[in-house]
C-alpha cells in the first residue's frame, strides 16, 4: 500500500470530469424529456380526435325543411381555426358512444334531436313568456386522459359557442321587422339561442383516479421490472462469485463459478421470469387490495402484470449486460426518462411535439398503459389498447432477447469473458 490517504482522490480530475459529464448529461436529458413534452400542449396539439355527433331531426320552417344541426357540424368541420389541432369525427350517437367506450376519442359535441324546432320556437310570438333554451351538449372523456380530455372540452366549448351565435346571427337577420313582436327574453335568446352543458361521456368508478389509475399501476409495473432487474444482475453475479455482496458491515464472497456473459444473462432472466410471478400478485394486492383501486378482469390483470414485469425486466437485464455498469443509466432514460412523458396519460399523444410522438411508437410504458387501460376502463377490449399491448410486449421481449443474447454472445466469441482477477491482501493481481 502507498499510505495514500483516500480523500487525496478528491484531487484527481478525471474523477471530477467523467461524473460531471454523466450527471450533467442526464439532468439535461430529463429536463428535456419532461419538460419539453409538456411545455406547451395546447400549441403541439394535432389532430386530437374529438367526435361530432348531429342527432337534429330538423323542423319546417316557413315551408321548407330546416337542419340547423347539420348545418352547425358542417360549419364546425370546415372551420379552419383550430389550425388542423382538432380532428372532428362526424359519427352518429352510437358510434361516438363505442369509440369513447375504446378511448379513441377524447370528447365530443352533440347536437341533439329537438334542436331545429327549439330554437325556431324562439322566433314564434305564440311562444311561452319564458321560451326555453336549446342545448348542445359536450361530452368528456377523463378515461381517455384527463389532459386530452380538457383540450377536448375547451375545442368543443369554443366551437358550441361559436355555433350558437352564428346561428343567432342568421336568425336575427332573417326575423327583422318581427323582432319587435317576440317577448323581451325571446329576443334576447334569438342573439345566443344555445346552451352549452358539459357530461361525462364515459363516467369511470369513484376509484379510479380521475383516469390516471392506469398510467400509475403500468408506471409501478414497468418500475418493478427495471429495479428487480438491477437486483438480480447483482445477486446473479455474487452468486456465481463475480463480485462481492455487502449486507451493512459485513462483505460476503462466493467461489468463482465460470459463467459466460450469455449464461450469465440466461441465468438472470430465468429468476426475473420466476419473480415476475410474486411482484405481479404483489402489486394486485397492493392496488386492488389494500389500495381498493376500482378494477375488472382480475384474472387477465393479473396475468397482463406478470408479463409486463418481465418483459420490462427482461429488457432491462438485457442492457445491463450489454453495457455493463452504465447500463443502469441507459435503462433509467428508456424505461423512465423518456417513457413517462409520451406514455399519453397526463399529456396525449397528439399534443406532444414530433420527436416525442416517434417515442411514444415503441416506448414501453405507453404500450403497457393503453393495455391496462383497456382492462380497467373498456372491459379489456382488444381495440381499446389490450392487442396493441399485447403485440409491443412480444415484439419487446424478441428485441431484448436478440439484443442481449446477440451482444453478449459475441462478447463472448471475441473472449472478453467476466473474469475477475484475485487479489492478495496487498492489493496486487494474482493471475487466475
Amino acid at each position: 500500500m502507498n499510505g495514500m490517504h483516500p480523500f487525496r482522490v478528491l484531487r484527481a480530475k478525471p474523477l471530477w470530469i467523467v461524473n460531471a459529464v454523466i450527471t450533467g448529461v442526464l439532468a439535461l436529458l430529463f429536463t428535456v424529456f419532461y419538460v419539453g413534452a409538456n411545455i406547451d400542449p395546447a400549441d403541439h396539439a394535432k389532430k386530437l380526435p374529438v367526435g361530432l355527433v348531429n342527432a337534429d331531426a330538423g323542423a319546417a320552417v316557413g315551408g321548407k325543411q330546416v337542419n340547423l344541426g347539420a348545418r352547425i357540424t358542417g360549419s364546425i368541420k370546415k372551420s379552419p381555426t383550430d389550425e388542423g389541432k382538432i380532428d372532428w369525427k362526424v359519427m352518429d350517437e352510437k358510434e361516438v358512444k363505442e369509440e369513447l367506450g375504446e378511448g379513441k376519442l377524447y370528447g365530443a359535441l352533440v347536437v341533439p334531436g329537438n334542436f331545429t324546432s327549439s330554437v325556431t320556437a324562439l322566433t314564434s310570438t305564440a311562444g311561452a313568456k319564458s321560451p326555453v333554451r336549446p342545448t348542445l351538449t359536450v361530452l368528456t372523456n377523463q378515461s381517455a386522459g384527463s389532459m386530452g380530455s380538457s383540450l377536448a372540452r375547451t375545442a368543443s366549448t369554443a366551437a358550441a359557442e361559436s355555433a350558437s351565435l352564428q346561428v343567432g346571427k342568421e336568425l336575427t337577420a332573417q326575423s327583422g321587422a318581427g323582432q319587435a313582436k317576440l317577448p323581451a327574453a325571446a329576443r334576447v335568446l334569438l342573439a345566443d339561442p344555445a346552451a352549452v352543458t358539459v357530461e361525462d361521456g364515459h363516467p369511470l368508478d369513484s376509484h379510479s383516479g380521475l383516469g390516471l389509475t392506469a398510467f400509475y399501476y403500468a408506471l409501478v409495473l414497468v418500475v418493478c421490472g427495471m429495479l428487480s432487474a438491477n437486483v438480480i444482475s447483482g445477486q446473479a453475479d455474487h452468486a456465481l462469485g463475480y463480485t462481492h455482496n455487502d449486507m451493512g458491515p459485513v462483505r460476503l464472497h462466493r467461489p468463482l463459478i465460470r459463467a459466460t456473459r450469455a449464461q450469465t444473462l440466461a441465468i438472470s432472466s430465468t429468476l426475473m421470469i420466476g419473480l415476475s410471478l410474486l411482484m405481479g400478485t404483489m402489486v394486485m394486492v397492493g392496488a386492488v387490495g389494500i389500495m381498493g383501486m376500482d378494477a375488472s378482469h382480475l384474472p387477465l390483470l393479473w396475468l397482463y402484470s406478470v408479463c409486463a414485469i418481465a418483459v420490462s425486466g427482461i429488457g432491462a437485464l438485457a442492457l445491463l449486460a450489454v453495457f455493463g455498469t452504465p447500463g443502469m443509466l441507459v435503462v433509467t432514460l428508456v424505461f423512465i426518462g423518456m417513457a413517462v412523458p409520451t406514455a399519453g396519460a397526463t399529456t396525449p399523444i397528439e399534443a406532444l411535439p414530433g420527436f416525442y410522438r416517434f417515442l411514444a411508437e415503441f416506448e414501453p410504458l405507453r404500450q403497457i398503459t393503453g393495455g391496462v387501460r383497456s382492462i380497467l376502463y373498456y372491459d379489456a377490449q382488444a381495440d381499446a389498447g389490450l392487442a396493441r399491448g399485447w403485440v409491443m410486449m412480444a415484439a419487446g421481449l424478441g428485441v431484448a432477447g436478440l439484443f442481449g443474447f446477440g451482444v453478449t454472445g459475441w462478447y463472448d466469441r471475441k473472449g472478453l469473458h467476466r473474469i475477475p482477477a484475485e487479489t492478495k491482501p496487498d492489493g496486487t493481481a494474482v493471475p487466475v
